[in-house]
């Protein structure tokens, strides 16, 4: 007798394992999040000094070949004093972010000596809505990028602390910048910059090699401006995170990709979304 198959019945048994399979949880399998997607700058608003917020001056910001970049090629004259940022929508607290930059091309006309080749990921920072008009930088700790001129050693993924202060060894820093160990990268190529950021601890990483810890980030000092006093409370540690955005600080720069490995979240076992890399514990998102 001639065995007909149910071709029907095939394609939806194959469908309930598919979903049920999809549906498992592997709790070693890291879930990264595309901050970047891509494609275009959905989840991301721009302020630049002076300028209301989500007015991408000149489209200084754009996404173009897959590639999200910081461009002047709109200006008409020489910079003064527009300072941009790029915020992402969500706020994250314990994480691990990582992002493949280069600098290309020459500096605005007018823009500052330390700016050249300089950007910056600015972590931790005050929402994009809590921006001043008139205010330069976000109050935020400042993941510093720079590359080499050719010539002399210039370190990368340093830290700058616009609006805050930091611990180390110890001892409470008041300075501005502190250079990581890292070495120099001259010219245009790629380096990807990573940060795990637990609470009020940051660790910097340059091509996976560790360069720089410290530890009781907190709000405080000065390099900024035009900020709303009732942001700045002194003293306040980050150990609830914030914000992450990039800068626009007078050197084209280039992102082709950025993404975030949240280590926040369900920690039942019993849960389907419990994962064992996470490190602070928020069960109101378990699933069971």
């Amino acid at each position: 007798m001639k065995q007909v198959i149910n071709i029907p019945l095939l394609i939806t048994l194959f469908t309930v394992i598919s979903v049920s399979l999809h549906a498992q949880n592997y709790p070693d399998e890291e879930e990264w999040i595309q901050i970047f997607n891509g494609r275009d700058l959905d989840g991301w608003q721009p302020k630049f000094k002076g300028y209301e917020l989500n007015d991408n001056y000149l489209n200084t910001f754009r996404v173009e070949d897959g590639i999200l970049s910081v461009k002047y090629d709109n200006w008409p004259s020489a910079f003064d004093g527009q300072f941009g940022h790029l915020f992402y929508k969500d706020k994250f607290s314990h994480y691990i972010l990582k992002a493949e930059y280069r600098f290309v091309r020459d500096q605005v006309n007018g823009g500052p000596g330390w700016a050249f080749r300089n950007n910056g990921l600015m972590l931790h920072g005050q929402s994009a809505e809590s921006m001043g008009k008139d205010q330069d930088f976000p109050i935020s700790i400042e993941v510093q990028l720079l590359g080499g001129n050719g010539k002399y050693e210039r370190s990368t993924v340093n830290l700058c602390t616009p609006g805050t202060n930091v611990v180390m060894d110890g001892k409470l820093r008041t300075a501005h910048c502190f250079n990581s160990t890292s070495k120099t990268f001259h010219g245009d190529q790629w380096v990807t910059a990573e940060v795990k950021l637990l609470g009020d601890s940051l660790t910097h990483f340059v091509n996976g090699e560790q360069v720089m810890a410290y530890g009781g980030a907190q709000i405080g000092g000065g390099v900024v401006s035009g900020y709303d006093e009732s942001v700045k409370v002194d003293g306040k540690l980050l150990s609830d995170g914030g914000y992450i955005s990039i800068q626009a600080e007078t050197h084209p720069t280039d992102f082709r990709k950025i993404e975030v490995l949240n280590l926040e979240g369900c920690m039942d076992k019993n849960a389907k979304n419990y994962k064992s890399y996470y490190v602070k514990a928020d069960n109101t998102k378990c699933k069971f």
